[in-house]
């Protein structure tokens, strides 16, 4: 029987407790996709439910369970060896994951592992890793439609250079509490500089001014992922530890850059490997608007991947973008007249704002319907 091509997202199972809530309910897998669940366990269950047109992707399991499910028209793609990561993954990643082993350093960490296994893999020109690479961010993105389904989502940009201690460090960090406040979900491009400190606002989102103002402190001993990411990351976990449990935020980085760690400040991490996939769907993703920082050729790319859509209403209405600092966005990289005539006569015209201080980021984006 040919395996159906389209299922509801309810006909996804990533986890344990979702695969036994399934079969206990109705007892019958058919046509469900099972995505990155340990069933070695579960061979019982697997041979005398229905599976038929059930997908497993990456789903060990005995292997007379795996034969049983595969003459029942199931199809089975197996775990692969030998990885640093799960490429059927069906969650996003949390900094703990991410930044596992880093008391042996951080060439020790699952992140700094993928990377390197990116490099090796992309020097060889091997397909095999190309078409593994391809599934790791297709699941990635699944995961973070999921989480992000329904949720009014404001985007952070700006360069990794801004350094903990200085006041455009505060200044990202105090933009991303007061929209975290504001009921917004802050997502960034998941790295160091002002995308931490953004995600590291919306982390202190939930408890008393002071806290960031300590936070800050404690982490401008070591104001740079460069020369150590081990160092820097330990402080961003000192803080976490510190302060548990602070807000929500989502981080979007990428392995392309590998000098670039993920911060550790986003609860929800979507890591990817091809950076253009990265950089289209967090901009896409930012339904309530996108506020750009200082930033350099990086920050500019993303002021005009934003602002093509909203050019052609490609994705409906014209989103909000906010760019944050005059001289910067006007003399040094004078993105914002190029900006303005592209929105002249064009409905993201009302759409668009330019303004002196990080601190009337906010406003701004309110006033333009974020």
């Amino acid at each position: 029987m040919p395996t159906p091509l389209h299922v509801s997202p309810d006909h996804e199972i990533e986890s344990l407790a979702e695969f036994d809530g399934v079969v206990s309910a109705g007892g019958s897998l058919a046509g469900f996709r099972v995505q990155a669940v340990d069933l070695t366990g579960r061979t019982r269950e697997l041979l005398s439910v229905d599976t038929t047109g059930a997908v497993f992707l990456g789903c060990p399991m005995e292997p007379e369970a795996a034969t049983r499910v595969r003459l029942s028209g199931a199809l089975v793609f197996p775990p692969v060896p030998g990885l640093p990561l799960d490429p059927y993954r069906g969650r996003l990643y949390s900094p703990g994951e991410l930044f596992a082993s880093l008391d042996e350093g951080y060439e020790s960490t699952p992140d700094a592992r993928a990377y390197a296994w990116f490099q090796r893999t992309k020097a060889d020109g091997d397909i095999f890793a190309s078409m593994v690479r391809a599934l790791h961010d297709d699941s990635v993105s699944d995961a973070l439609d999921e989480l992000l389904s329904g949720v009014r989502v404001v985007g952070v940009m700006g360069g990794h250079a801004m350094e903990r201690g200085t006041e455009a460090y505060a200044g990202a960090a105090r933009l991303g509490r007061t929209l975290a406040r504001s009921g917004l979900m802050v997502a960034t491009g998941g790295g160091p500089g002002a995308m931490e400190a953004a995600n590291l606002g919306a982390y202190a989102a939930p408890f008393d001014d002071g806290m960031l103002d300590e936070a800050l402190r404690v982490l401008a001993a070591a104001p740079s992922f460069t020369p150590s990411v081990t160092d820097w990351a330990r402080a961003a976990f000192e803080v976490r530890e510190r302060w548990p449990s602070g807000g929500p935020s989502v981080g979007v980085p990428t392995w392309f850059y590998g000098h670039e760690p993920p911060n550790a400040f986003a609860e929800h991490i979507a890591k990817y490997f091809a950076n253009a996939i990265r950089e289209d769907g967090l901009l896409a993703r930012s339904n309530a608007g996108v506020v750009f920082l200082p930033g350099a050729a990086g920050t500019v790319q993303e002021i005009f991947d934003n602002a093509t859509p909203n050019f052609y209403g490609s994705r409906g209405e014209p989103t909000p973008m906010v760019l944050v600092d005059r001289a910067h966005w006007t003399e040094r990289f004078p993105a914002w007249e190029l900006l303005k005539s592209l929105a002249r006569d064009r409905a993201m015209e009302s759409r668009i704002a330019l303004v002196d201080e990080v601190d009337d980021a906010p406003q701004a984006l309110k006033h333009l319907g974020g």
